[in-house]
């Protein structure tokens, strides 16, 4: 939301709030849980967005100059007060220069990249699954806003994503994959917006994709692509090039509405799109989009329009497991200053995940595992491996034998854990397969799911609506068709009898009574 929607908003709120036409909302499902208890509008509900950021119960305080941030803290700290809520002073910073807030490095200069959060990137191994490359893709496009082309630049690794991709990793693949991480380090320092002064954008369209750059008073604010899908690959350079001045408007719709912004396009012709007597559909469309925002669209040939003429033509041909290993554990543990005894009872101990020790323990008392390993060493088995340790694995999975309590407590793990949040059977069968396999697995797992009592009261029901009823065909002969349904729980006959099986004719209604027993079904 723009900020001068968000301030009209917050006016007629107030204003309906003050006549008793509206009340603040109490429902639990309306938002999410946070630490700081909000009453009678909240903490810190007039001072957000001023001079005060609150994410849960991070508290970020900014201010222009030295004077003011001495009066904001004071603002807070008395309002933590009164509330009777209190900040830990060891996790407190005050006068800094430069913090550390949410991935960013935040300062005088303008918005940096955390090079903590980046050496995550960079120490990211090439992906082997498409869930593991959508997960990169997740975490370096969450600085998007920071790389220029980064559309284009993962385009390659987009394009395996795509349903019924075959996964393949050429050489492409790993030329953008490289491209990303190295992106990152060279990252720029972004200035932070001034809602009162115009802005400048630079866009430009070709058939690799849309560029723009958002910059005010020389400085860069942010950059921004994307890919074009397959019926704007077919768009003629006039509607390309005014797609993309319609996805700049739409991605940094919270900068230019309400403000004045000056649209910079290498194509001249848009400059009349305004006085132009015949537009098609999709153009008038875009033209209804495009005359919400203060605006002016003026010439700007390619070979001055380089950034953005940059990124719309350049072309290119798990979450992170942290295992400490048992020497660097011993080196910190020699860091430690303790008594003896004490530190040989730390040595002694075996540092091992527990899910997978009792799976290691009963592969070596499970009687289908020893028939797989004497299959094995008969080269009967070649999906099947066998460690120096002993352990079963299947294409790079641990086996896991068949032991209904200890398959129930992975599938708890997996499900009902703190870290997992009662995903779906899907999602927690892709998580599982790629570390356990065992037969059926995908089928105890639905199983599991149809019995989680928390996800039958509280997921929503997915499935289209029933719709009406429809009647059913006229027939032309009898015992064409037929209606059957048994009676049960009856008294049990001397022949042993105890329900009767009911068939009724749909046409003549005429029915039939079979005597069976209890263990006849359908």
């Amino acid at each position: 939301m723009a900020p001068d929607e968000l301030k009209e908003l917050k006016i007629q709120l107030q204003e309906q709030l003050d006549k008793g036409f509206i009340r603040p909302s109490s429902s639990p499902w309306g938002c999410p849980a946070l630490f700081v208890e909000k009453k009678d509008q909240g903490v810190f509900m007039n001072e957000l967005d001023k001079f005060v950021v609150v994410f849960i119960d991070d508290i970020l305080v900014y201010s222009k100059n030295e004077e003011e941030h001495e009066e904001h803290l004071r603002t807070v700290l008395t309002r933590l007060r009164e509330h009777q809520l209190y900040a830990n002073f060891s996790k407190c910073a005050f006068w800094l220069r430069e913090v550390s807030f949410l991935g960013h490095i935040l300062s005088e200069k303008g918005v940096a990249v955390d090079p903590s959060k980046v050496e995550d990137v960079l120490n990211w191994k090439q992906p082997e699954t498409i869930t593991e490359i959508r997960s990169f893709l997740g975490l370096a496009g969450y600085y998007r806003r920071f790389t220029k082309d980064f559309s284009k630049t993962a385009k390659p690794m987009t394009s395996l994503t795509k349903k019924n991709a075959k996964y393949l990793w050429d050489p492409k693949c790993e030329e953008a994959f490289t491209s990303l991480k190295k992106s990152l380090t060279s990252a720029p320092v972004l200035a932070q917006p001034d809602g009162t002064k115009p802005f400048d954008v630079y866009c430009d369209a070709s058939g690799n994709g849309l560029g723009c750059v958002l910059m005010q008073e020389g400085r860069v604010i942010a950059y921004a692509s994307g890919q074009l899908r397959k019926h704007e690959a077919n768009y003629a350079t006039h509607d390309l090039e005014l797609a993309a001045v319609v996805h700049t408007l739409k991605i940094w719709r919270h900068y230019l509405l309400g403000n004045t912004c000056h649209i910079y396009t290498d194509h001249k012709s848009l400059k009349y799109i305004f006085t132009q007597p015949e537009l098609n559909m999709r153009q008038r469309r875009w033209l209804e989009l495009i005359k919400d925002y203060d605006l002016e669209i003026h010439y700007h040939p390619g070979k001055a329009n380089v950034v953005a003429d940059a990124l719309s033509r350049r072309a290119h041909c798990n979450v992170l497991e942290v295992r400490p290993t048992a020497r660097v554990i011993c080196c910190e543990m020699n860091e430690i200053e303790l008594p003896t005894e004490q530190l040989v009872e730390l040595y002694s101990l075996i540092i091992e995940p527990t899910l997978r020790g009792q799976v290691i323990a009963a592969q070596k008392r499970d009687k289908g595992v020893a028939h797989i390993r004497e299959g094995i060493d008969k080269e009967k088995k070649p999906c099947f491996t066998l460690d120096d340790q002993g352990v079963l694995w299947f294409k790079g999975r641990l086996v896991v034998p068949k032991d209904m309590q200890l398959r129930k407590k992975i599938l708890d793990e997996a499900h009902t854990s703190m870290f997992t949040m009662h995903p779906g059977s899907n999602k927690m069968y892709q998580d599982l397969k790629q570390k356990f396999w065992w037969t059926r697995m995908k089928r105890e797992i639905a199983k599991y799911m149809s019995e989680c009592d928390v996800c039958q009261r509280v997921k929503a029901d997915h499935l289209k609506p029933a719709g009406m009823l429809q009647p059913l065909a006229l027939l032309v002969w009898k015992w064409e068709d037929i209606h059957m349904d048994f009676i049960v729980g009856l008294p049990r006959t001397q022949k042993g009898y105890d329900s009767i099986w009911v068939i009724i004719d749909r046409f003549t209604k005429s029915a039939h009574f079979i005597p069976v027993k209890n263990r006849y079904n359908a």
